[in-house]
């Protein structure tokens, strides 16, 4: 285990770690003098560094490799970033400091999903699950895969988070709406997002496979789903097959989105809506992560919302205040 992360490196501090290089490009100055600009990244998160007339050395480390990092802390347009003095492929590294794990047990929430899967009782449904969820070497990836390169739940186990929280929503949300196809729905909100496993890789960061940046995810899970549909034939009638390819296909619900049809069923709908507000939750999540290590109130707008964000102090320590106002005399009425 490395003893720097970039979660905890702040303003002025001098840097001798090793990091995941996530992107990496030659610029030039205003005065035409070479620079690198970076991304770096370890399991606490990503940080822009900067190395300013690089040597040969580190300009022919490629992107993706793992490297040893000396520099400061500095920042620049109120961002943080890495003042790189020196850049050296990394003979000696543990995988786990690369990547981020996430806050819950996998196999906690692999119990979850197996609920979720024995609480659909249409029966072709229910075969079409346990079929696909039963597949070794499927499900060993699936609920290790992140479910994003970035922004939201982008960290092992993220897609199993992702899809247990967004089909314990859905199956909430159709207790609510009578004409609602609760089975369509959660077999729908659990298949959703199959296609990320292949459309990302993950060793020591999170990139896209070549089928990933070429097809997405959306068309890659509607063809895991077509195979399975074409090796049994008879498991769901052809509209009940329509409808559920509608439901995965439709759940990034704008075409500007990704996603190639818009949410034209109540199933679809609820899906799209449920899936983008577990993004974005925990996008926002995210990105308070960093304005709460340096005790800012509010987070840049390099983000998922490409704005500043309020990060209200936690409820334990907003109760404290409460308490130490209470004991003073200071709250309305005393």
């Amino acid at each position: 285990m490395k003893a720097v992360y970039i979660g905890s490196l702040k303003e002025g501090m001098k840097v001798d770690s090793v990091f995941a290089l996530r992107s990496k490009e030659l610029r030039s100055t205003r005065a035409r003098e070479a620079y690198l600009s970076m991304e770096l990244a370890d399991r606490s998160g990503r940080m822009v560094a900067v190395m300013f007339r690089p040597d040969r050395a580190a300009e022919a480390v490629p992107s993706g490799s793992i490297v040893r990092v000396c520099g400061t802390v500095t920042v620049y347009r109120g961002v943080l970033r890495v003042s790189v003095d020196s850049m050296t492929p990394a003979v000696d590294y543990s995988a786990a400091d690369m990547l981020p794990s996430g806050p819950r047990d996998i196999q906690e929430l692999v119990t979850e999903l197996r609920t979720l899967v024995r609480s659909v009782r249409e029966p072709g449904l229910s075969k079409l699950l346990r079929v696909i969820f039963g597949d070794k070497a499927f499900f060993e990836k699936f609920k290790e895969c992140p479910a994003a390169q970035a922004y939201h739940h982008a960290y092992i186990g993220g897609l199993l988070e992702h899809t247990v929280t967004v089909a314990t929503m859905c199956a909430g949300l159709a207790g609510f709406y009578p004409t609602v196809d609760r089975d369509l729905l959660v077999t729908g909100a659990l298949l959703h997002d199959i296609g990320k496993v292949d459309e990302l890789t993950f060793g020591t960061s999170i990139e896209y496979t070549d089928a990933g940046r070429l097809l997405g995810h959306v068309v890659l899970g509607e063809r895991r789903l077509f195979a399975v549909l074409r090796s049994m034939p008879d498991v769901l009638s052809s509209d009940l097959a329509v409808r559920l390819s509608h439901v995965m296909i439709s759940h990034h619900g704008e075409l500007e989105w990704g996603a190639p049809k818009r949410p034209s069923t109540l199933e679809a709908l609820i899906l799209h809506h449920a899936d983008n507000t577990d993004a974005k939750a925990a996008g926002f999540v995210e990105a308070a992560k960093a304005a709460t290590i340096v005790e800012e109130s509010w987070t840049d707008a390099t983000n998922l919302f490409r704005r500043p964000l309020h990060v209200p102090m936690s409820v334990e320590a907003g109760r404290s205040n409460v308490k130490g106002e209470a004991e003073f005399g200071l709250r309305k009425g005393a």
